[in-house]
C-alpha cells in the first residue's frame, strides 16, 4: 500500500518542487498547513500531494502566484466557491490556449527558417557528410 505520510524529501522527489518552494507555498497559503510528526517534521498526505501536483500544473502553465493564492483561498472556502473556481480556471484555460497558439506560430517560423538554411546549405555545398 502507498505510504500516507510522506516526508518533505519524498514529496520533493515525487513533485519536483524543492523543499524551499514547498515551505514558501505553505507560508503563502497556497498549501494548507501540513501535518507534523512528533519531532515536528512535515508529513504530507496523498491529498496534499495531489494538491501540490495541481499547483505545479498551474505554475507550469503560467498562472501567477497571486491567482494561485486566490484559487487556494476559494478552495479552502469550500463548495460555495465552486462557480468562482470554475471561472478562474476557464479564464486561465483561455490564456494557456492563447500562449499555445503563439508558441505554435513561433515554432512554425523556426521550422521554416530551418528549411531555408538547410536548402541554402545544400545549394552552397556546405553540407559535408
Amino acid at each position: 500500500m502507498e505510504k500516507v505520510d510522506l516526508t518533505i524529501k519524498e514529496t520533493t522527489d515525487l513533485t519536483g518542487f524543492s523543499a524551499h518552494t514547498l515551505r514558501y507555498y505553505e507560508r503563502e497559503g497556497l498549501i494548507d498547513v501540513v501535518n507534523r510528526s512528533q519531532s515536528g517534521h512535515r508529513r504530507y498526505s496523498r491529498r496534499d500531494l495531489a494538491w501540490i501536483e495541481f499547483l505545479g500544473r498551474l505554475r507550469d502553465t503560467g498562472m501567477p502566484i497571486r491567482k494561485m493564492k486566490h484559487f487556494a483561498t476559494l478552495r479552502r472556502e469550500g463548495e460555495p466557491t465552486i462557480s468562482a473556481r470554475l471561472r478562474l480556471l476557464e479564464e486561465h484555460q483561455i490564456e494557456v490556449r492563447k500562449h499555445l497558439a503563439k508558441l505554435e506560430r513561433d515554432l512554425t517560423t523556426i521550422v521554416e527558417k530551418i528549411e531555408i538554411y538547410s536548402e541554402m546549405e545544400v545549394m552552397n555545398g556546405t553540407n559535408k557528410e
